[in-house]
């Protein structure tokens, strides 16, 4: 006769043996055909601190995101693409890629997948395509006109990760973007803090910067020039007197700068096309690299800092006075060096 005791005996063992079963079936035992296999794949932090803050900065700065996934052998096998500007400024999303055991090769990009974007694909990535094919290209069609464009901002990354057959849930990885597009303030101002017009001057920025492959380095392409995509005056300060420094600015927007390129920037007087500044850009800029950079190589300052202000005074004859200059507020004295040569 089957007792009340007994009764709860037999059903403590089946709960304990159903119980047995669950857990062999779950993620952390047998996983059997019948049942859906668990998640496994790639769970990825996207952020922006490759700059001179150090801060993370790609919630507020990167607007659309695309991603790239290629095979360990470099074959192309999909695109994910974010647009949703609400969810990529939270800092506690991440992308979840489901993928099979196996090494992959990952390529973003922030900016391309925008309305705005000045960049796209030299060929658009499709099945049978090779990682080492992938080129990123700007826009040509934006600098045709002399008035200039500001281009829409590009951000990359590159990060090859890993998923295991004993992964039991998303390997966690995070891609570190880079900053691909400069903006550069040119300003004039007279020594002796009489006022400047800016139609005066034109302004340009000649490189061949236009072209980046998979890896984010810039490839010939033929020399293009910039122009400012603005311009005007604006005062600057006080002249002993109490009246205002009124000053010419203009700004333009570039691609990549490389320390193997020779971009160069030039300054004429728009009355007889006679030069005002014309020197190498790279070596301008470097000379913003102060003490606190001392140890930074060249180029990841360049990466770096992607916003430049850059202040030449001139003498009475619309010439530059060679002796000093401002980048980024800092005044820079020059002293029998060939800006040529930096």
């Amino acid at each position: 006769m089957l007792t009340l005791k007994h009764l709860k005996n037999v059903l403590a063992g089946a709960a304990a043996a159903v119980a047995a079963m669950l857990s062999l079936s779950s993620c952390g035992g047998v996983i059997y055909d019948d049942l859906d296999p668990c998640p496994r794949g790639l769970e990825l932090r996207f952020i922006y601190d490759y700059n001179l803050e150090f801060a993370n900065g790609f919630m507020k700065q990167v607007d659309c995101l695309t991603l790239l996934v290629y095979d360990e052998n470099g074959n192309y096998l999909q695109t994910r693409t974010v647009t949703d500007r609400k969810l990529l400024s939270d800092e506690n999303w991440r992308m979840t890629l489901d993928l099979p055991e196996g090494h992959y090769k990952l390529v973003a990009y922030g900016g391309m997948a925008c309305q705005e974007s000045s960049f796209s694909y030299v060929t658009q990535p499709a099945s049978g395509q090779k990682l080492d094919n992938l080129k990123v290209q700007l826009d040509r069609n934006l600098l045709t006109s002399p008035a200039g464009t500001k281009l829409h901002n590009l951000f990359y990354a590159y990060l090859e990760a890993d998923v295991r057959q004993t992964d039991m849930a998303y390997s966690c990885y995070t891609l570190e973007m880079k900053k691909d597009t400069n903006n550069i303030r040119l300003v004039l101002s007279y020594t002796d803090g009489s006022p400047v017009d800016n139609t005066e001057f034109d302004f340009e920025i000649t490189d061949d910067n236009t072209l980046m492959g998979w890896d984010n380095e810039v490839i010939p392409a033929g020399v293009i020039t910039y122009h400012p995509w603005t311009r005007g005056n604006a005062a600057s300060g006080l002249n002993a007197d109490g009246t205002e420094v009124i000053s010419a600015f203009a700004e333009l927007s570039t691609a990549r700068l490389v320390t193997y390129n020779s971009p160069t920037l030039h300054i004429t007087l728009r009355s007889d096309g006679s030069d005002v500044v014309k020197i190498p850009l790279i070596n301008c800029l470097m000379l913003l690299r102060s003490e606190q950079y001392r140890n930074m190589p060249p180029q990841e300052f360049l990466d770096r800092c992607s916003e430049w202000s850059v202040v030449f005074f001139l003498n009475d004859d619309n010439r530059w006075a060679k002796n000093h200059i401002i980048i980024n507020d800092w005044t820079v004295r020059i002293n029998d060096i060939d800006t040529g040569t930096l």
